[in-house]
């Protein structure tokens, strides 16, 4: 097959797998505590992520790091995943799947406004629109559609939700000069986060009366969301040509999101969410597509 068809293929599959993960999340979160979710995700993301670094034999690369990268990558592990999961899941939690799904596609312009202080970059004007668009349909999806009001229906979930967006991108920000193979720094990361995994773990004697399909969610959230989707987008991107092409395979994922959550969660799709997902998605597509002025 030909290495492009087979980065479509890898895209599409990572695709596929983070568009069920917000249906996931609620499923869980049925069963169990945002905190008990990220301990049992957590550490079976940590074991597939284990089995990655040692069939690929990228354990190898370790000794040609110093101390203070890998010190770095370990410190990482409590922002993501520890904090940023937590802070998701409870988000999750409080929210309705596509409410908080959709706020959660917002990163890409925080990680912009942020990249302002933290690395120096400028803002255009053209960003400044895409930011008004965006947050516009944050309002949106935040009061049901009725932005004059601007009374929100959860605030804190609404809280959470920007919060989580706001932790991912201090992650990457932090960690744009890591270098680092991908999955050897999120194994590091994960490792990082291990200890504090087990500890919440035997600290906490109720998580071992949680419900078989519980334990089976969390299990799918720790390997599809946190696990085989990345290494599958990395593939995709390893393989392709042009990483345009690939990279807006990511927007596939909201509308797919949608369905799952209507399908199998039993959520009415109120307008509210296709119309602030919709401005969301525009202002996403519109910043990366502008070129510098």
């Amino acid at each position: 097959m030909h290495k492009q068809n087979k980065a479509y293929l890898f895209g599409l599959a990572a695709v596929l797998m983070w568009s069920t993960v917000a249906t996931a999340f609620k499923l869980a979160l049925r069963e169990m505590t945002p905190i008990q979710l990220l301990e049992i995700s957590g550490v079976f993301s940590w074991v597939f992520l284990s089995l990655v670094l040692v069939t690929t034999k990228q354990y190898r690369l370790i000794p040609e790091y110093n101390k203070k990268q890998i010190t770095q990558q370990l410190l990482l592990g409590l922002l993501n995943p520890l904090l940023y999961y937590w802070v998701l899941f409870a988000a999750y939690h409080l929210l309705p799947a596509q409410e908080a799904q959709a706020l959660n596609y917002t990163w890409a312009i925080t990680l912009m406004l942020l990249s302002v202080p933290v690395l120096g970059h400028k803002i255009t004007p053209k960003d400044i629109f895409s930011s008004v668009l965006a947050y516009l349909g944050i309002l949106i999806i935040a009061t049901h559609g009725d932005v004059l009001s601007f009374q929100f229906k959860q605030p804190m979930g609404v809280i959470l939700a920007l919060s989580s967006t706001l932790i991912w991108s201090m992650f990457w920000l932090w960690n744009t000069k890591s270098s680092l193979s991908p999955v050897l720094g999120l194994w590091l990361n994960f490792t990082g986060a291990l200890p504090v995994f087990l500890y919440l773990i035997f600290s906490s004697p109720e998580i071992w009366s949680i419900s078989a399909r519980g334990f089976y969610g969390a299990i799918y959230v720790g390997l599809f969301e946190m696990g085989i989707a990345f290494v599958c987008w990395l593939s995709a991107m390893k393989l392709t040509q042009d990483t345009s092409k690939i990279s807006l395979m990511i927007f596939l994922s909201p509308p797919f999101s949608l369905i799952f959550i209507w399908f199998f969660l039993g959520e009415t799709i109120q307008k509210s969410t296709l119309v602030g997902l919709g401005l969301i998605l525009t202002a996403l597509i519109f910043q990366r597509n502008h070129k510098p002025d």
